[in-house]
């Protein structure tokens, strides 16, 4: 059997003020921190036994990844980091408060700018300082790859070829991966592993450090998937991802 983890970063700074982060490259709260640490203790008590592990060029991630590794004493292993594992990118929403932003624009629009499968939110400009083209760490990643805004659909397009070409084939051969990601990126993987509707995905939100499960058969056909932990408290915290961007 192979087994997939996918898990969302830990509370970033920007989490814990409701904000729009996107791209914006924040690091994790105290919190965040402490979540981290407890999703790598619950992977250590479970007995995985990682041998590859991926994540994208943001800290918050990165930071989880590493936390998750260091509570189950397994950060000697290979990790591959890509752009392709970014979170959505929000163009002008980054930066905003999202209940502010949904007592302005409406709960239905600022839930469609979020979670829908085919809306964006309004572009960056260009020349906006906030242009992934502009920061270092995108210097070797083709310009016309870079966005200035997506929406889920268009996190698909960059996220679902990485899984076919890399994160797939290592979990074919390794058995056992880790991936640590957002909750967009980690949404468009989920939604091509489930083959999910876009209703569906709509609905479906995937709280912090909380390890997610996916158990392949050796001919990758999918067998199960499950959040590790308690059910109930997993549900308030899914409940509580979709009420970030409600106006009250």
């Amino acid at each position: 059997m192979k087994r997939l983890v996918l898990i969302r970063h830990g509370e970033s700074v920007w989490n814990k003020l409701n904000v729009f982060t996107g791209w914006t490259d924040v690091t994790l709260s105290e919190k965040g921190v402490e979540e981290a640490r407890k999703g790598g203790q619950q992977l250590r008590e479970k007995g995985f036994n990682f041998k590859m592990a991926y994540t994208s060029y943001l800290t918050r991630a990165i930071k989880t990844l590493w936390l998750v590794l260091e509570e189950m004493d397994q950060m000697f292993i290979p990790e591959v980091k890509s752009w392709r594992l970014n979170e959505k990118h929000y163009g002008e929403l980054q930066g905003l408060n999202k209940a502010e932003t949904a007592a302005k624009y409406g709960d239905e629009q600022v839930l469609l700018w979020r979670r829908s499968f085919d809306v964006p939110p309004q572009p960056l400009k260009e020349n906006d300082e906030r242009n992934p083209a502009l920061d270092k760490r995108y210097a070797d990643v083709d310009r016309n790859d870079l966005p200035l805004t997506e929406s889920l659909k268009e996190v698909i397009d960059r996220m679902i070829p990485f899984w076919t070409s890399d994160i797939k084939p290592s979990l074919v051969q390794h058995g056992e991966i880790l991936v640590a990601a957002h909750g967009n990126s980690l949404r468009a993987l989920v939604m091509h592993l489930k083959n999910m509707s876009e209703d569906d995905i709509l609905a479906f939100n995937i709280p912090t450090a909380i390890p997610y499960v996916f158990e392949f058969d050796d001919n990758m056909k999918l067998l199960n998937d499950y959040f590790i932990g308690d059910p109930e408290e997993i549900k308030n915290l899914m409940a509580a991802v979709a009420n970030q961007g409600k106006s009250k």
